[in-house]
């Protein structure tokens, strides 16, 4: 699977620009990628509580719509962040849009300090089946907690994608678990992050990266613009499952109620 992780400085608020942004990345990709990532929140920026209900759409609004027009006419999957209104309440939220659609949301579970007053927390993790791999979301400060991830390994994740805001002086923070967490679970892991300056004095830390499932970093970008092309081996999944499987070998499961949808979709509501 050739995936190509799209670090952009996108703007707060400014749901125009980062669209138009967003759509030239996806009319600009090579020819036989199949899924591009873009940061947290990529579409409207990181809101306020001041903000919020006027900059939050739901998943049917023109952006999304935009996006996933997009996606089917070049044949490839996205995935990226959006604040997200549903019914008076505001989530922090990645998509895996396919072009035949929205095939998977995941809403932020554990809001950073400055989502908090804002968003409101999602109560589930959550994966599908996609061209054959098994994909879940996380959203920036979800990958500091082994159980994220651990999560979506219980619900037979093989691929882990990381929407990131990561910012000074944290990035070293995410380089870290990110590999962690792909080694914890022997899947793949792909996190792209923003760079640039944002709202209210943030130097975003770029980094974007991609780990194999034993834990080695198969490239890493630094902190200026950049779009990082990388085919997957996927036999590298059988691989490092080969001789021991962390999952099979632990002696505790994650809590929370089981959902297989008929669509393939498994979810792990949060008790």
């Amino acid at each position: 699977m050739k995936v190509e992780l799209v670090q952009l400085a996108g703007r707060d608020g400014d749901t125009a620009y980062n669209l138009a942004r967003t759509l030239q990345a996806i009319a600009n990709s090579a020819p036989d990628t199949q899924l591009l990532v873009f940061p947290e929140t990529h579409l409207t920026g990181f809101p306020t509580a001041e903000n919020i209900a006027e900059l939050a759409e739901p998943l049917d609004g023109p952006s999304i719509q935009a996006v996933q027009r997009a996606a089917g006419e070049r044949g490839v999957a996205v995935v990226l962040g959006i604040a997200e209104a549903d019914t008076g309440q505001f989530y922090n939220t990645t998509l895996l849009i396919t072009p035949q659609g929205i095939a998977l949301r995941y809403r932020k579970t554990h809001l950073w300090a400055s989502d908090r007053g804002v968003f409101s927390p999602g109560d589930r993790y959550a994966t599908c089946e996609w061209n054959g791999l098994r994909i879940g979301l996380l959203i920036c400060y979800d990958i500091e907690f082994p159980e994220s991830a651990r999560a979506l390994a219980q619900l037979g994740a093989e691929l882990l994608v990381v929407t990131n805001g990561n910012m000074d002086p944290y990035g070293p923070v995410h380089r870290t678990a990110i590999m962690a967490r792909a080694m914890e679970n022997q899947a793949y892991a792909v996190m792209v992050n923003r760079v640039g300056e944002g709202d209210g004095g943030l130097t975003f830390a770029g980094g974007s990266a991609v780990v194999d499932p034993f834990g080695t970093l198969l490239c890493e970008a630094g902190r200026d613009e950049c779009r990082q092309i990388l085919e997957l081996d996927l036999d590298r999944l059988q691989a490092a499952r080969g001789d021991y499987r962390y999952l099979d070998e632990r002696r505790m499961r994650l809590p929370g109620e089981l959902i297989e949808h008929a669509d393939g979709r498994r979810e792990l509501l949060i008790p």
